[in-house]
C-alpha cells in the first residue's frame, strides 16, 4: 500500500512523511518472509520519493544499526529477498546518512562479510550466492563513485581492495563454497570492466578516469600476487587453498565456461554502470616467442571470450609456477606438483613453459638428443626433462595430474610432433596404468582424439598392446593384482574404445589380441586343474564383455568369432572338468549372451565355416557322439545350448534362418544315428519280455547283459536326443512360430522319433540306474517328458516309426506302441493306423521285425484282417514240415487269439494235435530235461510260445481238450517245471527267466480252472481228470515248486543285482499262493532245524518254519509276500500242537504261566525289532515316517509287519488259556511295545485311503478297506507299508485289547495323548461296530444266559438266569475303545446277595479289561466263572472268581490252617507285595 502511494499519491506521502518514515525505515529488521520483501521495495519507494525522508529518521541510531545487525546475521535467511535492494539503497542514502564515507563502506561491507558465516549462509548455497553478489554490485558501485584523484576517494578504493575485496578472496580460497559460487566470475568481469575502462582493452579509448583504473589493477594484482605467494611458497601448503588459487586462476581466464555454469537472470535494478561493453578478447600474449599451431585445442565454445588481458595476470602465473618448480625440485612436494598441473592445464602458453624450461642449457639438449623431437620447443623440453622424470620415478601413485601435464604441454606441439612425442612415450616402459591414463586421456574430447589419432592406430603402441596381451595371458603370471587389473583394463579399452565406428587402435592388432584371449581360453578348456588361471579368465571375460557390449559389428571379424567360441565351450562344460567359480561361470555365461546378441542382431552374419555357429554344431555334434558326458555335464551342456538358442531366438528376425541350419548342422547323419542306437545297453530288453509286450531275441545272451557297463556315463544316442529336443523345443516355444514347424526344422520328424525311442528305452529300463532316472528328470525339467510329438504331423510321425519298426523291429516297436496308446491313435485315428501296412499277406514271410510290429498292430487290425492271418498261420502250423519259421507262424496265431479273434475248435484241435506229433517227432523243441544255460533265445522263445498257447486253451477253450490232450498238456507243464527246478542257476538269463514265468503262468491258470469250473465244463471234461488233478499233479507241482525260492535265493543272493530274477520270483509266488495247506504241513523239504530252539512242532512244520521265516526278511517283496501267504496258511495249525499250554512249572511257583510263541518267527521278530529301531530312531511318535519304496528300509519294516501279522493270526486261532501264556511271553520280552511305538510312527497322520477327496464321515481310510497283500501287485507299493501298519494296529487292538491298554497308561502324556486321539478318529468307530456287530451275528450259545446288543447305543446286555436267580449285565463301550475300561453296569437281578452281585460285577469288569478277546469271549468266561461257583468252588479270597483273570486257573493253592483255596498268580502277588508270606486270612504262615 505504501509502495502504491508512493507511486500514484505522491503527495499524500509528503503529507504524512513524519508518520510514514519511521514506520516504513524503521521496520527493515521484521524478518518475516511474508513481510520482508514488501517492507524493503515500501524502503525504496520512500527514500525514492520522500526528499527529506531522512529528517523524520535518526539513521545513525535508528537504521543503520538495524541494517547492520541484519547484514551481520546474513538476512537471517532471507538474503534472497533482501541483499538484491542493498545497491539501489547505497545509491540513494544522502551525504548526511554516509558521513564519515570511509567508516561506513568499511563497516557496511564488513557486515555483509560477516554475513557470509552466518549459519543459513554456511549452509545454502542460493543464499552465500547472493550475499557474494551482492556484495561484488556494492563494491563496484563505490569504486564506480570513487574514481577521482583526491586523497579520501584514494583512501577508499585502498580500504575497498585490501580491506574488503583481498579478504573475501582470501576466504574463499578455504571455502568451496565460495569457491564454487559466483566470487570469481563476478571479480573477473569486474577487472574486465576496469580493464576496459584503463584502455587495455579498446586501443584509443579516452577515459577521465583512465589512470585510476590502471592503478587499481596494478594495486589489485600486486596484493592478489602476494597473497598467491604467501599461499604457495609454503613448504605445508593447504592442499584446498592451491587448488582454489588454481580454480580463481581458471575462472579469470575462461570466464565463459563458468558463465555457463552459473548463467541465471539476475535481479533487474536502477543503475547502470556504464555504456555496454565490448567482450572480444584477443587472447594472452606470449612474449617474444612465436606460439606455434594448435593442434590439441580447447572446445571452441570455450573460448575465453572477455577474459582478463593485463600483463600482470600472466606475470602471476609464471611466478605461481616458477614457484612450484622450486619446491617441487628441491622438497620433492606433491602438493605443488598437483597445483602446477592445474596451472598448465589452464594456461598452456609458451611464456609459462618459457619460464618453467632453463633457457641457457637448450643448446646442449638439442645435440644430447637429436633431432627427432622438437627441442626447440620449450613445451617439448619441459614434458621430457621434466615430467616424463616424474612419470619414471619409482613408487609414485598418483600420476593423473602428471598426465594432465603430458596434455598440456602437447597444446603447443603441432600433429606430428604430438604423434613423435607419444611414440616416445610409449617407448619409455612406463606402468600399464600410466599408458591407460594417457589413453583414456587422449579419448576425453574429440580434438584431443583427432591430434593423438595416428599414434593410437601406429604400430609403436600395437606391438607394446600385443606384448602386454601376451604378458598377460601367460599362465600363472607373477604380476600382481592390481597390475594385471590395470593391465586387463587398458587392453578392454583399446578393444572396446571406438570413435566413427572405427577402432581405437590399428585393427590388425585388434585382431592379434582377439586371437591371443581366445587362445588362452582354449588352452583353459584342456587343462585339468585350472584354479590358478581364474584370475585371468576373469579379466578376459571382462574384457570381452566390454568388446562386445560396446563394439559395433565387433564379431564380424574371424578372431572375435573364435574368442566367443571358447566362452561358450567354458560355459557349456561341467566345472568338474573346467574348475571354475560360480561366479566365474556366471559372469562367462553373461559374456556370452552379450556376445550372441552382437553377433545375431545384424543381418549381414551368415553361417559359415569356421564361424561362431557353425564351429558350435560341429563341436557340440562331436562332443555329443564321442565325449563320455555324464548326467551332471549333460545337463550343464543343454543348459548352455538353450540359453544360446534362446538369446540367438531373442534378436533374430521372423524371418531368420540361423536356428534352421544350427539345427541342421547340429543334426548326426544316420549313420550315426544307428550306430549310437546299437551302443545303447540291451538291459532295456527284460521288462518288456517279461511282460509279455515284446518277442525279442538275442544271439548270445550273458550274465553281464542286464548291468550298465558305465553306471556314470550317459550313452551317446540319450545325449544327442536331450540336445537336439531342447533345440527344436526352443523353437517351436517362439510366440511367433508358425505351429507349421516342419518347415522351419526340416529335421524335426527324425529328432522327435529319435526322441521318443530315448524316452523308451529310459521307460524300459525303469529309469535304473540311478542316473537314467536323473536323464528323465532332466528331459522333464526341459519340457521334453512328452517328446514333442505333439509339433509333428500324427500321420508322418506315425509313418517314421512304423518304417522303423518294420525294419528294426526291436524298441522301435514298443516305441510305436506307446506312441498309439498315449495319443489314443485307436479311438481319433484308426483309420491312419490301418493304413500303414498295405496288405495281410505282406506279413508274410515273417521276420523278428515284423512280429514286433505284428504284437502292436494286431488289436487295430480289422476281424477280416486277424481271420485272414490266423488262416494263413494254421496253414504254416499245420504243414510245419515245409514251412521253417513256424515259431513265427505261431507267434501271429497267438496275436490274434489275444486280440479275441474267433477261431474254429476245430483248428484248435488241430494245432494242438500238431504239438502233440512235435512232441514225439521234435522233442527237442520242448526242451524237457535240457540244459537251458545252452539253450538259444529262439528255442526258448518257442517253447514259451507253445506254453501260451496252452494257457490260453485252459483259459477260453478247456472243452477241446481230450484226454489225451489234457494228458500232453499236465505232463509238459510238468516237466518244463522239474526242468526249470534243474537250471536254477541260469535264471539270470532273462529267456530262462520267461520260461520258467509262462510255465508257472500256465500252473495258476489250471489252479484257478480247477478250483471252480462250471458245471457245463466240468461235464465235458475226462471223468478222472479232476482226480488226478488233486491225487498227483498238485503233490508233483508243489513239492517241485516249494522249494524254489530257496534255491533261488542261495544261488543269488543279492537282489539288488541286476541278474537277480525277481519276475520268477513273483510268478513262483502267485502259483505257490495255491498250495492246499495239506501240502505245507506234509512238505518234502530238506530238514531245517536249530540247536537249543525249543519247540512241540512235529518236524515237517517246523522245518517248513524255519526255511520261509528268514525269507521275511530278504529284500524282495513278492518273496516276502509269498512266504507271508504261506505261512498264514499254517499259523491256525500250530497252537493245536502246544497242547494245554505251559505245564512245566511246578504248582509251587508262584509266577504267571508263560509260552512262546513259534520260536522262529519270534527270532525274526527280535532281528526285525532291532533294524527298525535304527530305521525310525529319528522319528517321533505320531510323527509320519517316509520310506521309500522297495528300498532296503522298505524290506526291513515289511518284513517286521508281515511277521507281527502272522503273529497277530497265531493269536487270534488260539484258544483262550494258550492266549494268556502267549501273551504273559510278550509281556515279558516287550515286543508289543516296540511294536506299538513303531506303529505310530508308521501310520500316516491322515490314514485316509488313496484317490479320494476331502475327508467326510464316509471318507474311506486304511481301517475301513481291507489290505490286499497281492504278490504281483506293483501299483500301490508307496501306500502298502502305511495300510499294512494300519492294518497291524487294528489287529493288535482287536486281538491283544489288554496288553494294548496296559502299554497305553504307561506311556507319557505327549505319547497318550497322540495315540487316544488318533485311535478315537479312526479305530475305535470302526472296532465297537464290529464288536457289536459280533454280538449281533455270533452262532455261540450259552446254557441259561442270553446276549444282545445296541448298536446306537453301544451296550451289550447280558442276562444270566439258573432256577430262582436272575441277572441282568449292561456292557458299556467307551468312545476310546479298546484304550479305555469297559463299563459293566447293574441291571436287574433276583435272588442273588448285594455282595455277591458286586463280586459279579467286578469280575466282569475284571475279565473284559484284562483279558485280550472279544467281548463274546469274556462273556463266554465270566458265565464259566459264575457256573463254577454254582458247582460248588469256592472264590479264590484275594481276586474273589473263581477262574484267574488272566491265566484262566482255579483256585488250587490251599492254606494248612484255615483250609482257603487261592490262584498261585494271586499268592504270588500276595507275597511279593506284602514282603509277608501269611495266610491272606488268617494270617498263619502259608506252607
Amino acid at each position: 500500500m505504501v509502495c502504491a502511494l508512493s507511486e500514484f499519491t505522491p503527495t499524500i506521502v509528503q503529507a504524512e512523511a513524519a508518520r510514514l518514515c519511521p514506520a516504513v525505515l524503521l521496520s527493515i529488521d521484521d524478518t518475516d518472509p511474508l513481510v520482508l520483501p514488501p517492507v524493503w521495495e515500501a524502503v525504496l519507494h520512500v527514500v525514492s520519493t520522500v526528499p527529506d525522508c531522512w529528517s523524520h529518521v535518526n539513521a545513525k541510531k535508528g537504521f543503520l544499526p538495524k541494517l547492520w545487525a541484519l547484514l551481520k546475521e546474513g538476512g537471517k535467511g532471507m538474503a534472497k529477498a533482501l541483499h538484491p535492494n542493498l545497491m539501489p539503497l547505497l545509491s540513494k542514502l544522502p551525504q548526511q546518512v554516509t558521513d564519515q564515507t570511509l567508516d561506513f563502506y568499511a563497516t557496511f561491507f564488513t557486515s555483509i562479510t560477516q554475513g557470509l558465516s552466518s549459519e543459513r549462509a554456511a549452509t545454502s548455497p542460493s543464499e552465500s550466492a547472493v550475499i557474494v553478489t551482492s556484495f561484488v554490485e556494492c563494491l563496484r558501485y563505490c569504486i564506480l563513485h570513487n574514481t577521482q584523484q583526491e586523497d579520501d576517494q584514494r583512501k577508499i578504493r585502498t580500504m575497498l581492495i585490501s580491506q574488503q575485496l583481498l579478504p573475501l578472496l582470501e576466504q574463499a580460497l578455504g571455502n568451496s563454497l565460495l569457491q564454487n559460487g559466483p566470487l570469481f566470475l563476478l571479480v573477473t568481469e569486474m577487472l574486465i570492466s576496469w580493464e576496459k575502462r584503463a584502455g587495455l582493452l579498446v586501443e584509443g579509448e579516452t577515459n577521465d578516469s583512465k589512470d585510476v583504473f590502471q592503478e587499481l589493477l596494478a594495486d589489485f594484482w600486486e596484493e592478489l600476487g602476494l597473497v598467491f605467494v604467501r599461499y604457495v611458497d609454503n613448504e605445508e601448503a593447504d592442499p584446498q587453498a592451491l587448488e582454489g588459487i588454481a580454480t580463481m586462476l581458471q575462472v579469470m581466464h575462461y570466464p565463459e565456461r563458468v558463465n555457463k555454469k552459473h548463467g541465471q537472470k539476475k535481479k533487474s535494478v536502477r543503475i547502470c554502470f556504464s555504456k555496454p561493453e565490448d567482450n572480444d578478447k584477443t587472447g594472452v600474449g606470449g612474449g617474444d616467442v612465436e606460439k606455434p599451431v594448435q593442434t590439441v585445442s580447447e572446445p571452441a565454445d570455450e573460448k575465453a571470450l572477455g577474459s582478463l588481458q593485463t600483463q600482470r595476470f600472466e606475470d602471476v602465473v609464471c611466478q605461481l609456477a616458477q614457484l612450484c618448480l622450486v619446491h617441487v625440485n628441491e622438497k620433492n612436494s606433491e602438493r605443488h606438483l598437483v597445483f602446477l598441473s592445474l596451472l598448465l592445464r589452464s594456461f598452456h602458453t609458451p611464456r609459462v613453459f618459457n619460464t618453467l624450461v632453463d633457457l641457457d642449457d637448450r643448446t646442449t639438449k638439442e645435440s644430447e638428443h637429436g633431432d627427432d623431437l622438437n627441442w626447440k620447443n620449450p613445451a617439448v623440453q619441459f614434458l621430457l626433462e621434466r615430467v616424463m622424470v616424474w612419470l619414471t620415478e619409482k613408487g609414485r601413485r598418483d600420476t593423473q595430474h602428471l598426465v594432465e601435464m603430458v596434455f598440456s604441454s602437447l597444446h603447443c606441439c603441432s600433429h606430428q610432433d604430438t604423434t613423435r612425442i607419444l611414440n616416445h612415450v610409449t617407448m619409455m616402459n612406463l606402468q600399464w596404468r600410466i599408458i591407460l591414463q594417457i589413453i583414456q586421456r587422449a579419448c576425453a574430447d574429440p580434438q584431443t582424439l583427432k591430434s593423438c589419432r595416428d599414434w593410437l592406430k601406429g604400430s609403436v603402441l600395437g606391438e607394446q598392446l600385443l606384448g602386454l596381451t601376451e604378458e598377460l595371458c601367460k599362465v600363472g603370471s607373477s604380476s600382481t593384482a592390481s597390475t594385471s587389473s590395470h593391465s586387463w583394463t587398458l587392453i578392454s579399452l583399446v578393444l572396446s574404445q571406438h570413435h566413427n565406428n572405427e577402432p581405437l587402435i590399428g585393427e590388425v592388432y585388434m585382431e592379434k589380441i582377439l586371437e591371443k584371449l581366445h587362445a588362452t581360453l582354449s588352452e583353459t578348456k584342456s587343462l585339468s586343474d585350472s584354479g590358478n588361471m581364474e584370475p585371468l579368465i576373469s579379466f578376459i571375460c571382462d574384457v570381452a564383455s566390454t568388446f562386445f557390449s560396446s563394439v559395433q559389428d565387433c564379431l564380424l571379424l574371424l578372431s572375435a568369432e573364435e574368442l566367443l567360441l571358447s566362452v561358450f565351450q567354458l560355459t557349456a562344460q561341467d566345472q568338474t572338468h573346467t574348475h571354475l567359480s560360480d561366479s566365474l561361470l556366471d559372469k562367462l555365461r553373461d559374456v556370452c549372451a552379450a556376445g550372441v546378441r552382437s553377433l545375431f542382431q545384424h543381418s549381414e552374419y551368415e553361417v559359415k565355416e569356421g564361424g561362431f555357429l557353425h564351429s558350435v554344431a560341429v563341436w557340440l555334434r562331436n562332443r555329443l557322439l564321442t565325449a563320455s558326458l555324464d548326467i551332471k555335464s549333460l545337463q550343464v551342456l543343454v543348459l548352455a545350448i538353450e540359453s544360446l538358442v534362446e538369446t540367438i531366438v531373442s534378436v533374430c528376425r521372423e524371418d531368420s534362418s540361423y536356428i534352421i541350419q544350427f539345427f541342421t548342422l547340429l543334426m548326426p547323419s544316420q549313420t550315426d544315428w544307428t550306430r549310437t542306437r546299437q551302443a545303447l545297453p540291451p538291459q532295456w530288453i527284460k521288462t518288456p519280455l517279461l511282460s509279455s509286450r515284446h518277442r525279442a531275441v538275442c544271439k548270445n545272451p550273458s550274465v553281464d547283459m542286464q548291468t550298465f557297463m558305465e553306471p556314470n556315463v550317459v550313452p551317446a544316442h540319450l545325449c544327442a536326443c536331450a540336445v537336439l529336443g531342447t533345440v527344436a523345443r526352443t523353437v517351436v516355444d517362439k510366440p511367433w512360430e508358425p505351429k507349421t514347424t516342419q518347415s522351419h526344422l526340416p529335421s524335426l520328424n527324425c529328432t522327435v522319433s529319435e526322441l521318443l525311442y530315448a524316452l523308451q528305452w529310459c521307460k524300459e529300463t525303469a529309469y535304473s540306474p540311478s542316473l537314467l532316472s536323473g536323464y528323465h528328470k532332466l528331459l522333464s525339467d526341459c519340457g521334453l517328458s512328452e517328446g514333442l510329438y505333439s509339433q509333428v504331423p500324427v500321420t508322418s510321425l506315425l509313418e517314421t516309426l512304423y518304417s522303423r519298426s518294420m525294419e528294426d523291429g526291436g524298441l522301435w516297436s514298443l516305441t510305436l506302441e506307446n506312441y498309439i496308446h498315449t495319443n489314443n491313435l485307436t479311438t481319433t485315428c484308426l483309420a491312419a493306423v490301418r493304413q500303414l501296412y498295405s496288405a495281410v499277406e505282406s506279413w508274410f514271410p515273417v521276420s523278428q521285425s515284423k512280429l514286433s510290429t505284428l504284437q502292436v498292430l494286431c488289436p487295430t487290425m480289422t476281424i477280416k484282417d486277424r481271420e485272414t492271418l490266423v488262416t494263413l498261420a494254421t496253414a504254416a502250423i499245420i504243414n510245419w514240415q515245409e514251412d521253417e519259421n513256424v515259431y513265427g507262424c505261431l507267434v501271429v496265431l497267438l496275436c490274434c487269439l489275444k486280440a479275441n479273434t474267433d477261431v474254429e475248435e476245430e483248428i484248435l484241435q488241430a494245432i494242438l494235435a500238431t504239438m502233440m506229433e512235435w512232441r514225439n517227432s521234435k522233442e527237442d523243441w520242448f526242451l524237457f530235461g535240457s540244459d537251458l544255460s545252452k539253450a538259444t533265445a529262439e528255442q526258448l522263445n518257442f517253447t514259451v510260445e507253445m506254453m501260451r498257447f496252452l494257457s490260453w486253451l485252459v483259459t477260453h477253450c478247456p472243452t477241446v481238450l481230450g484226454n489225451s490232450q489234457w494228458d500232453f498238456l499236465l505232463c509238459s507243464m510238468l516237466a518244463w517245471l522239474e526242468t526249470a527246478s534243474e537250471n536254477v542257476s541260469s535264471l539270470w538269463n532273462p529267456w530262462v527267466q520267461l520260461f520258467v514265468c509262462e510255465n508257472t503262468a500256465l500252473i495258476v491258470k489250471l489252479n484257478q480252472f480247477f478250483a471252480s469250473p462250471s458245471p457245463d465244463t466240468l461235464e465235458k471234461l475226462p471223468s478222472e481228470l479232476a482226480a488226478e488233478w488233486k491225487d498227483f499233479f498238485i503233490e508233483g507241482i508243489y513239492n517241485l515248486m516249494l522249494p524254489l525260492p530257496i534255491n533261488i535265493t542261495d544261488v543269488f543272493p543279492e537282489p539288488d543285482d541286476t541278474a537277480f530274477p525277481l519276475a520268477v520270483l513273483q510268478s513262483v509266488g502267485l502259483a505257490l499262493t495255491y498250495v492246499p495247506v495239506q501240502q505245507l504241513t506234509q512238505n518234502s523239504l530238506p530238514p531245517r532245524f536249530i540247536a537249543d530252539q525249543k519247540t512241540n512242532l512235529p518236524e515237517s512244520l517246523q522245518t517248513l518254519l524255519n526255511t520261509l521265516c528268514p525269507l521275511l526278511l530278504f529284500k524282495a517283496r513278492p518273496l516276502q509276500i509269498t512266504v507271508y501267504h504261506l505261512l498264514e496258511k499254517v499259523m491256525p495249525q500250530l497252537p493245536e500242537c502246544d497242547g494245554e499250554g505251559d505245564n512245566s512249572k511246578s504248582d509251587d511257583d508262584g509266577d504267571e504261566p508263560c509260552l512262546s510263541p513259534p520260536a522262529s518267527l519270534m527270532s525274526i521278530l527280535s532281528t526285525c525289532e532291532e533294524l527298525c529301531d535304527n530305521i525310525l530312531s529319528g522319528v517321533q511318535v505320531g510323527e509320519f515316517a517316509v520310506v521309500q519304496p522297495l528300498s532296503v528300509e522298505h524290506s526291513c519294516i515289511l518284513g517286521y509287519l508281515l511277521a507281527w501279522k502272522l503273529l497277530l493270526n497265531f493269536f487270534r486261532s488260539s484258544p483262550s488259556h494258550l492266549r494268556a501264556h502267549y501273551a504273559q511271553h510278550l509281556k515279558r520280552s516287550c515286543s508289543l511295545n516296540k511294536l506299538l511305538l513303531h506303529l505310530f510312527k508308521l501310520m500316516p497322520e491322515t490314514p485316509v485311503y488313496p484317490g479320494q477327496g476331502a475327508e467326510t464321515k464316509e471318507t474311506k481310510t486304511f481301517f475301513t478297506e481291507l489290505l490286499s497283500l497281492a504278490v504281483d501287485k506293483s501299483d500301490s507299493v508307496e501306500w502298502e507299508l502305511p495300510h499294512l501298519a494300519c492294518s497291524v494296529y487294528y489287529s493288535t487292538v482287536q486281538d491283544l485289547p489288554a496288553m494294548v491298554r496296559l502299554w497305553w497308561n504307561s506311556q507319557e502324556k505327549r505319547v497318550s495323548l497322540a495315540v487316544e486321539k488318533f485311535t478315537i478318529k479312526y479305530i475305535s468307530p470302526v472296532l465297537s461296530a464290529q464288536e457289536i456287530s459280533s454280538v449281533h451275528t455270533s452262532t455261540q450259545m450259552f446254557d441259561s444266559m442270553t446276549v444282545k446288543a445296541r448298536s446306537a447305543a453301544r451296550e451289550v446286555i447280558a442276562t444270566y438266569s439258573v432256577d430262582d436267580i436272575f441277572i441282568e449285565l449292561v456292557i458299556q463301550l467307551p468312545q476310546n475303545y479298546p484304550l479305555g475300561s469297559i463299563i459293566v453296569e447293574s441291571g436287574r437281578r433276583v435272588g442273588v446277595a448285594v455282595q455277591q452281585w458286586r463280586n459279579w460285577m467286578l469280575q466282569l469288569s475284571t475279565y473284559l479289561t484284562h483279558q485280550n478277546g472279544s467281548i463274546m469271549e469274556g462273556l463266554a468266561l465270566w458265565k464259566n466263572n459264575v457256573d463254577k461257583r454254582f458247582e460248588g468252588i469256592e472264590d479264590c479270597m484275594i481276586c474273589f472268581s473263581v477262574i484267574h483273570g488272566s491265566n484262566y486257573s482255579l483256585p488250587k493253592k490251599a492254606c494248612r490252617t484255615c483250609k482257603k483255596k487261592f490262584h498261585s498268580a494271586c499268592l504270588y502277588k500276595w507275597f511279593t507285595s506284602s514282603n509277608k508270606s501269611t495266610c491272606p486270612l488268617c494270617r498263619e504262615t502259608f506252607f
